[in-house]
């Protein structure tokens, strides 16, 4: 598999990377751990040295996954992990961003990946009660002393991201971007590649839609976070329907899967754009491998924009409780 550099600093991972929220948090049942560990490490058979998580998966049990499942290989990979929410008694209260309680989640982090370094450490959410410049200037600190090497900002807004770069360059924006959110394209993408900071998609494939795998009739887990998305209603799915029915008829004609054309797509917006989609199965995880090999010309992508021009996607990509902590600003 091909590398990309996530803008300007340096930080060079594989084209796609691995998303692991989904093995233990947000769609259902975490699934065992020694599954997990395998869907990882073929990953990284696959050529993918990209792996994502966060301390909020779980809480705390996607990073010890990771941890042990890098294990073998640490040297040869990045895995990036996010701090920013505030625990009591293992339950996650709302946003914590101050300075010594970054340090302390970086240690809990360190531990549990079983690393004397985090590659990429992004802030999960701007946190309105601390200045931005703390947070920065804190993770600089950690750089400095070695706990860290690279850092991140999640869902973060222009004048946020602006603000910390001054202080401490941020290498990569994680926020949400597919053929069904395109947000990032006018609100972050100029700024991001005027200050040569890499984008890295979350939800490249619409939480599972953009698969062609769900429809009108596919019922979530009672613990599946996409009941309570907007987006995932019955009347929403429907009217959204035609985005997949474009997808899947772009996919005939290239030989490929739905989920391959939308990781593609993402691909060939820009070169410093890396997507993490996530999986829990082995087939799935080599599909969107699969993905690299699959090329949209310059023609294939203006047929794409213009039928997406003609479709209107319907309903919120978050809940109300979980929109508010996207920064605006």
């Amino acid at each position: 598999m091909k590398k990309r550099k996530l803008g300007n600093s340096g930080l060079e991972v594989s084209e796609i990377g691995l998303g692991c929220m989904g093995m233990s948090f947000g769609y259902g049942t975490a699934i065992d751990k020694q599954a997990a560990i395998s869907i990882i490490r073929k990953a990284y058979e696959l050529g993918i040295t990209f792996f994502d998580t966060a301390e909020i998966y779980g809480p705390f049990l996607n990073e010890e996954v990771v941890g042990e499942a890098i294990a073998p290989f640490r040297d040869q990979v990045v895995v990036a992990t996010k701090f920013g929410f505030n625990y009591v008694d293992g339950q996650s209260t709302g946003l914590n961003s101050k300075p010594a309680y970054i340090r302390q989640r970086v240690e809990g982090s360190l531990k549990r990946l079983k690393v004397e370094t985090i590659d990429l450490l992004y802030q999960h959410r701007i946190d309105p009660e601390v200045p931005i410049e703390e947070v920065a200037s804190t993770v600089k600190d950690l750089i400095r002393e070695g706990k860290v090497k690279y850092f991140g900002m999640s869902e973060a807004g222009v004048n946020n991201i602006r603000k910390a770069h001054a202080i401490q360059p941020v290498s990569a924006l994680q926020s949400e971007y597919s053929l069904w959110w395109r947000e990032p394209e006018t609100k972050t993408f100029a700024t991001l590649e005027e200050l040569g900071i890499g984008f890295v998609p979350f939800s490249p494939l619409g939480k599972g839609f953009l698969t062609g795998k769900i429809d009108i009739n596919t019922e979530f887990s009672k613990n599946d976070f996409r009941n309570g998305i907007p987006r995932f209603n019955e009347e929403n799915r429907l009217a959204n329907m035609a985005l997949v029915e474009l997808v899947k008829e772009i996919a005939l004609q290239k030989s490929a899967t739905p989920a391959q054309i939308a990781l593609a797509w993402i691909n060939a917006q820009k070169p410093w754009i890396v997507p993490i989609p996530g999986t829990t199965k082995i087939h799935r995880l080599e599909e969107n491998v699969g993905s690299v090999h699959v090329t949209l010309t310059v023609d294939d992508l203006t047929k794409i924009q213009n039928a997406l021009s003609a479709i209107e996607i319907v309903g919120h990509r978050y809940p109300e409780s979980s929109e508010k902590m996207v920064d605006k600003n």
